[in-house]
């Protein structure tokens, strides 16, 4: 037992440090945007189409890595994907065309996050922390926020010295020394889970019960609703994120102070993830993501205040708030998706629900570019943000298990 738990524990803290580096990459795009489009004077929909797709190959890789997880183990899939991003990276600070940036960055770069994020991660924590699945899956994605409070501001220090090149190149070195040796050496595969939670029971209207697999999942309206939930819920977070540094420095506000904005984005989001995990737990899954995305909508607004009074304090209180309604996407929709489909081939389901959220991220990333670049503003993009937020809420409050009668009363 003590053997387990010691297990446990370093695979808690390895996939925490893991989770930072590898979304620590993903939304330091925001000021690598901002870079390549000053040296290159790409548009903004060119460098912002790159993350989208970026986004969709996340989003495309994610079921075969589920898949994975579910067979080889998480472990696995953590070594190969830290050996591509390292390699992804370096690649990255050679890139001159268009083309380079998409194949570099938008394909390869893509899948090494992926192979060492959330798909894996999810799969590793739900396995060794199946009763208190919300709050270590907070705890984890609390690494997140590191990441984004670290590396975001580290990238804009290291273009603003040695260019935006060498930054790509470094952050490929610091995931070489890290990801890779960290999963041969702390990461462990989780033990199988006991019979009530790797086969529960989905009712159907003859009585019978079905396998929770991805083609019986598929039958379910609540797949699909949570499909939405996850693409609506992306689709506003990714927007903002990928953007808020593009749209703070046209305001007027430095390079530097923007990218501090970012990384406060991360540093409120680290505390966020931890509460809003325990809350899935304690409190109720849809009551936390519903409360987060309630902050997401007030930080788009707050931006329209930023547009009015670019030097005020409202840029680091979007920051903060951003964080905080951030994080209710990340611990929470994982552990709704467990709630509705847990079960032995969780991976694959999550894996493929996680297809609809990249997909989300994507078109929220690539609208708000096109939209600026047709209307040099972002003012229609962030209204459409702020009815993705509430089509989410309601997608979620409106997926419930399909589960017995009985699987539903052993869960009460």
């Amino acid at each position: 037992m003590v053997s387990l738990r010691s297990h446990a524990g370093q695979s808690l803290i390895a996939t925490f440090v893991t989770l930072g580096l590898a979304y620590g990459v993903w939304y330091a795009y925001s000021v690598f945007l901002v870079a390549l489009a000053e040296e290159f004077h790409w548009s903004r929909s060119l460098v912002a189409g790159a993350f989208a797709a970026f986004a969709l190959v996340h989003g495309l890789s994610s079921p075969p890595l589920g898949w994975l997880a579910d067979r080889l183990g998480p472990r696995r899939v953590f070594i190969g994907g830290g050996t591509v991003l390292a390699l992804a990276l370096i690649i990255d600070g050679a890139i001159t065309r268009p083309l380079h940036l998409y194949l570099a960055f938008g394909l390869l770069t893509s899948l090494g996050v992926t192979a060492t994020a959330l798909v894996p991660s999810v799969v590793l924590i739900r396995g060794w922390f199946p009763r208190r699945f919300g709050t270590a899956l907070g705890v984890a994605s609390a690494g997140i926020g590191v990441g984004i409070f670290a590396v975001v501001p580290f990238c804009q220090a290291m273009i603003d010295t040695v260019g935006w090149r060498w930054a790509f190149r470094i952050l490929g070195i610091v995931v070489a020394v890290w990801i890779v040796p960290a999963a041969f050496t702390l990461v462990r595969d989780p033990p199988a889970l006991p019979a009530d939670e790797r086969q529960p029971s989905y009712g159907r209207p003859d009585g019978a019960s079905l396998t929770p697999t991805l083609a019986t999942a598929l039958a379910f309206g609540s797949f699909w609703l949570l499909a939405v939930a996850q693409f609506c819920g992306n689709f506003v977070c990714q927007m903002l994120l990928v953007h808020q540094v593009a749209f703070l420095v046209d305001q007027g506000i430095p390079a530097m102070v923007a990218a501090s904005a970012a990384g406060l984005v991360g540093l409120s989001s680290v505390f966020a993830k931890v509460g809003s995990g325990w809350a899935a737990d304690v409190i109720g899954r849809r009551l936390t993501f519903t409360t987060g995305m309630i902050v997401v909508l007030v930080s788009v607004g707050l931006l329209g205040v930023v547009a009015r009074s670019p030097h005020g304090p409202a840029v680091y209180v979007y920051g903060v708030l951003m964080g905080i309604g951030y994080a209710a996407t990340v611990p929470i929709m994982p552990t709704v998706i467990s709630d509705v489909f847990g079960g032995a081939r969780f991976g694959s389901i999550f894996g493929s629900l996680h297809l609809a959220n990249a997909m989300g991220g994507a078109v929220g990333a690539w609208l708000a570019g096109t939209v600026f670049d047709t209307t040099g503003s972002y003012t229609i993009s962030f209204i459409a943000a702020a009815f993705a937020a509430l089509l989410a809420i309601a997608a979620v409050s409106l997926a419930r298990p399909a589960r017995s009668p009985v699987k539903q009363a052993a869960q009460l």
